[in-house]
This record gives C-alpha cells, sequence and structure tokens, in this order.
C-alpha cells in the first residue's frame, strides 16, 4: 500500500528552515512511493494560533515546489473527536483534573530535589503527581491528565518502529502524567496528534528527531483508544550556523523573509535534499510541568 505522510505545522508563527526541511522530507517520502501527503494545521491553542499565519504557511509551502493532497485539515474543526476521545480515556479510569499552577508544580519539584536521596542527576523531572493525590477544587481552572502508571498497566507492553532506531519499547512512564487537555486548549499536542494521523489515514510519521520521546505517549494512546499504529521516522534536526538548532523563539530566518527578499524557494528546497544546511542533533528533553 502507498505511504501516507503528513506535515502539521502549528498557526503561532512564521515557518523557518528546520520546518521546510521536515515538510520535505515528508512529502518526498509519500512522493517518491506514489504516496499521499497531507497538510494539516494544528490551530487549537487559542492563545497563539493566528489565521494570518496560515496563510504564510500555505504560500511558504507552494513556494518550495511542494502540494498537498486533499484539503486542509484545521484541527479547530476537530474537537467533538478529541472529546470523545478523552471520554472513553475518562472511563477507563485514567484521567484526573489538575489545578496545579507551572509556579506551584516547579516549587513542587525543587522542593523534592532537596530531598536526601533525590537524584543529582538524570532526565528532567516530570509532574510530581500533586493532584492525582489530593481531591479537585472546584474553583479553579482544570486541566485533564492522565494517570501515566494506570495507564501503562491497562494497556501493557506495546512497541512501535522507528526507521533508525528499530524496533521501540514504549516507556511512556517516564514522561508522567502528561496533560492531555486544559480549560482553554480543548487538547494537547499528544492526543490531538494521536487521534488525527488514525483519522487521517497517516501511515508513515515522518518528524524531527526531538519528537522522538512523545511517540512513547502516543503509542500509549493508540493502545488505549484502539488506533492503528503508523510507522515513525525521526530526522536529524536543521542547525544554524551557531550549531543550535533553529527555533521561532529564537530568531530563526523566517521563509517568508526569504520569500519576500526573492530567494528561489524551489532552489532552496534542492539544497535542503542535498543535506546543506542540515547536521544532526540529539534529541531534546524539554521540562514536562
Amino acid at each position: 500500500m502507498p505511504p501516507t505522510t503528513r506535515f502539521a505545522p502549528s498557526p503561532t508563527g512564521r515557518l523557518h528552515l528546520g520546518h521546510a526541511a521536515s515538510a520535505i522530507r515528508a512529502h518526498d517520502f509519500a512522493r517518491a512511493q506514489n504516496g499521499c501527503f497531507l497538510l494539516r494545521i494544528e490551530d487549537i491553542d487559542p492563545g497563539r494560533a493566528r489565521a494570518e499565519h496560515v496563510a504564510t504557511i500555505l504560500a511558504d509551502l507552494a513556494w518550495l515546489g511542494l502540494a498537498w493532497d486533499g484539503p486542509v485539515l484545521h484541527q479547530s474543526t476537530r474537537l467533538p473527536a478529541y472529546a470523545a476521545a478523552l471520554d472513553t480515556l475518562r472511563a477507563q479510569g485514567l484521567l484526573y483534573p489538575c489545578t496545579c499552577t507551572r509556579a506551584e508544580i516547579a516549587a513542587e519539584i525543587a522542593a523534592s530535589s532537596t530531598a536526601p536521596h533525590a537524584p543529582v542527576s538524570g532526565p528532567a523531572p516530570t509532574y510530581p503527581g500533586t493532584c492525582r493525590r489530593r481531591p479537585p477544587d472546584p474553583a479553579r481552572a482544570v486541566a485533564w491528565r492522565i494517570d501515566m502508571a494506570r495507564a501503562v498497566a491497562r494497556a501493557g507492553p506495546v512497541d512501535w518502529h522507528d526507521a533508525t532506531a528499530g524496533t521501540v519499547r514504549a516507556t511512556p512512564l517516564d514522561q508522567g502524567d502528561v496533560v492531555l487537555a486544559r480549560r482553554d486548549a480543548p487538547a494537547s499536542y499528544h492526543l490531538a496528534v494521536t487521534v488525527d494521523d488514525a483519522y487521517q489515514g497517516v501511515t508513515d510519521v515522518v518528524r524531527g528527531v526531538d519528537l522522538f520521546d512523545a511517540t512513547h505517549v502516543h503509542r500509549l494512546l493508540q493502545a488505549l483508544l484502539g488506533l492503528p499504529v503508523p510507522r515513525y521516522h525521526h530526522h536529524p534536526l536543521t542547525l544554524g550556523p551557531d550549531g543550535r538548532r533553529l527555533a521561532k523563539r529564537d530568531g530563526a530566518p523566517a521563509l517568508a523573509d526569504l520569500r519576500a527578499a526573492g530567494q528561489d524557494g524551489r532552489a532552496l528546497a534542492a539544497g535542503l535534499r542535498a543535506g546543506h544546511q542540515a547536521r544532526a542533533h540529539p534529541p531534546a528533553t524539554p521540562t514536562r510541568l
């Protein structure tokens, strides 16, 4: 069966060279096998998503010479599907409400790190499970977290396959009780991407190695929700001249600026295909609050 891939940017800023390299990889993987390349706009963060960025994303991809199949899917049209997935997990007894602020979580993690037997090194700290151990406060805003230990026990051992790493045993416990929904965002990245990849029939997920750790959570959600498991292809990140990964927050050069300056988008895409400006980069391990 020919593969189906997707590119799924968030319209919270303009695309940069790192986005371009990832989109090209997903596009070319599908086209090389007479497959389907889809475009999805992950626009469910009301505080950051901007409609003007959607138009820029479409123009940037066309400038690079990339064409997608079928209509663009906007996650903002998929809210009932996310609510249904949350209801399924809630019915399984796997979700609990959390009213902790980031400051409260950081303070508890800091306090626990000064305990006599606290580890002095290791992965970034995860949510300490504060609200799992106390009754909810109806007067405060609520996020919904997954009880990871209970979810892992229910799902049992699950694996996934990465083109580079091979068969990987999912270890979502390392990610802690991640948020799956907030009052101001009806689904987290983890939940929405898992549900939408299944809905769109994505067979091959081509994305940066910085999302390798997240795949452990996605594989667990697939098992709990009875969803198909795509193949994963985590590629090296595109780095800037300083050796750091390109990021919106660090002012990475925007494709729109290069386009406005008259640069040839198809030539730029050809350079990225040839490996120009691309270097391997290890997975990032962000603090998970």
